[in-house]
């Protein structure tokens, strides 16, 4: 019998889903890294989300590893490079969360423009000042990637009577015809005229802080920034820097570097007044965990099998 470990929280679908498989699922959402590399060795399925790090040390380890199973949308806790070379198959389900943190990206915008966090924080220590806001309607919103989450956040503004722009290296022309989006060509364009930048790219070797001095430089002045991909695409320091200048008017982070922060730097961005974060909450949702144990067990069951 195949042995699958789970080592982060997942919906209980998942290991139900598996077991009816009958597959021999090991459930330890808490493991400690020094547990996880002395018992991998055991385990033909390992499945993670975003905190676990799947390294060289960790594939090493796993001798008998032929899946690692991601129970969400990217990969770059994972080094996949290494387990090709390994013959270990990586499996993720993108489709899963997109309504979650499509749905979170819209909040965000309109929590930023109508400073709503400033109000409630105004009002629970006993004060009554109303922050006046902005409306998102006939605002500029640049869409950077136009995949799955980038598309249904360009449909959702679009119905909000927002203006919206797209950068995506790919060629997206057909599905930003169909959704009514405006495809720039360079990333420096759409942040040239954005009042709302929101970033929707996986994080690769050529996305790592790819918002960074230069991009913030040529941002319209006064914008929002809103980040529910990956913390790593944003560099800290330039965007410490845009905040303090102007250039930037609220930072609304539902992702970060490194989670939760440690650094100094990325303490000192939490702690900005102008800066607006959240746990990772974008697959935060029952919904989504749900419909990730219902596929991911899919795919981890067809992987085995071909």
């Amino acid at each position: 019998m195949m042995k699958v470990l789970i080592v982060n929280p997942v919906h209980e679908i998942l290991i139900e889903k598996l077991r009816r498989y009958g597959l021999n699922v090991t459930y330890k959402p808490r493991i400690s890294r020094d547990e996880l590399l002395s018992i991998i060795g055991d385990y033909e399925v390992l499945v993670v989300r975003s905190r676990t790090r799947v390294d060289r040390e960790l594939l090493e380890h796993g001798v008998k590893l032929k899946i690692v199973a991601r129970a969400g949308s990217g990969t770059d806790n994972i080094d996949t490079g290494y387990a090709r070379r390994l013959g270990v198959k990586v499996i993720n389900v993108p489709e899963a969360p997109v309504e979650s943190v499509s749905e979170l990206t819209i909040a965000l915008i309109i929590l930023a423009c109508r400073r709503i966090i400033e109000a409630y924080n105004m009002v629970k220590r006993g004060e009554w000042f109303r922050p006046m806001g902005y409306e998102v309607y006939g605002k500029t919103l640049a869409i950077i990637g136009l995949g799955r989450i980038g598309s249904r956040v360009a449909e959702i503004a679009k119905v909000l009577g927002m203006r919206v722009i797209a950068y995506d290296i790919a060629d997206v022309t057909d599905k930003a015809r169909r959704i009514g989006v405006e495809i720039v060509s360079s990333l420096h364009d759409a942040l040239k005229v954005a009042d709302i930048v929101s970033l929707h790219v996986p994080l690769k070797n050529d996305t790592y802080h790819m918002i960074s001095w230069r991009e913030f430089k040529v941002m319209k002045r006064g914008c929002i920034l809103v980040n529910t991909a990956r913390g790593a695409l944003v560099d800290p320091e330039a965007l410490l820097w845009a905040l303090d200048n102007g250039i930037v008017s609220v930072a609304v982070l539902d992702v970060l570097e490194e989670e939760p922060p440690k650094s100094p730097i990325l303490k000192k961005l939490v702690n900005h007044r102008k800066v607006i974060v959240t746990p990772h909450l974008g697959s935060q949702t029952y919904e989504a965990q749900e419909r990730i144990g219902r596929l991911l067990a899919d795919k981890i069951v067809e992987a085995l099998r071909s």
